[in-house]
C-alpha cells in the first residue's frame, strides 16, 4: 500500500512530465486533492506532504471536516452539484466553487457571501459531452451565463470546469478538453482557470491547458461509499 505522501509524489511527477511534454510551466498547473468520502486524517496527511487545496462534493461531510481541520491553513473548493437550498453554507465556508451551472445558484452565492470575506472564486461547469446524467450548462447557454456572473458583486469568475464522458482514448479525452478551452477563449473575458482532468486523464487535460487537475483516486485510493 502506497502512502498518501508517496501518491502525491507520483501524481506530481505525472504533472511535471505532462507539462514538459506540452511545453508548459508546471507551476501554472494546480493539484486539487479531491477528498470526498475520505477522513480528515487523510487530508491532514496530504497537507503534511505539501498540499493545500482540497475539493469536496458533499456539503455536510465537508463542513464536518472543515471544523475538524480548522487548525490548518487549507483552501476549500466545492466541486459537487449545488442545490439552491445549500448555497448559504457554501458561500460562507468555501474559497472556490467549480460547479456553478445556472444563474440562480450564482445569484444566491453572491447574495450570501459574507461581507468580510473576499469574493468567491467561481468556475462555470460546462457539459461538453452532452450527457443527460451530468451537471453543467450547455455550450450554447455559457456566454449569457458567464456575462451575467461577471456582474455579480461578491463573485469572481475565474474560468470553466468540465467532467467529460469517460474514455480511455487519448484523442477523445483531448477533444473534450480542447472544446472547453475553445469555449473559454471565445468568451473574451479575463479568465485564468480551466478546471479539468482527473486521475485517469490528467495528461490529456494538461495538454489542452488545464490549470487545476482534480485528483482523488490516485492520491487517496478508491472511493469509500460506506
Amino acid at each position: 500500500m502506497s502512502t498518501i505522501a508517496e501518491n502525491i509524489a507520483k501524481v506530481g511527477a505525472r504533472i511535471r512530465e505532462a507539462a514538459q511534454a506540452s511545453e508548459r510551466d508546471c507551476a501554472t498547473i494546480g493539484l486539487l486533492a479531491v477528498s470526498k468520502t475520505k477522513p480528515a486524517t487523510a487530508i491532514r496527511q496530504a497537507h503534511a506532504a505539501g498540499l493545500q487545496d482540497f475539493g469536496e462534493n458533499y456539503l455536510q461531510e465537508a463542513l464536518e471536516k472543515q471544523l475538524e481541520l480548522s487548525d490548518l491553513p487549507l483552501i476549500w473548493h466545492f466541486i459537487g452539484p449545488i442545490q439552491s437550498n445549500k448555497t448559504r453554507p457554501i458561500a460562507e465556508h468555501f474559497d472556490w466553487v467549480h460547479s456553478v451551472d445556472r444563474l440562480k445558484v450564482a445569484e444566491r452565492l453572491s447574495a450570501q457571501r459574507p461581507a468580510q470575506l473576499p469574493a468567491l472564486n467561481i468556475c462555470l461547469q460546462v457539459n461538453v459531452s452532452g450527457e443527460a446524467s451530468k451537471s453543467g450548462c450547455s455550450p450554447e447557454q455559457l456566454p449569457a451565463l458567464a456575462l451575467a456572473v461577471t456582474q455579480l458583486p461578491n463573485l469572481k469568475l475565474r474560468g470553466l470546469m468540465t467532467i467529460p464522458e469517460p474514455s480511455d482514448d487519448r484523442a477523445t479525452q483531448q477533444a473534450a478538453f480542447a472544446r472547453l478551452a475553445e469555449l473559454q477563449a471565445h468568451l473574451n473575458l479575463d479568465l485564468d482557470t480551466l478546471s479539468m482532468g482527473m486521475s485517469h486523464d490528467l495528461e490529456a487535460a494538461i495538454a489542452e491547458g488545464a490549470t487545476w487537475v482534480r485528483i482523488g483516486t490516485a492520491l487517496f485510493g478508491e472511493r469509500d461509499y460506506s
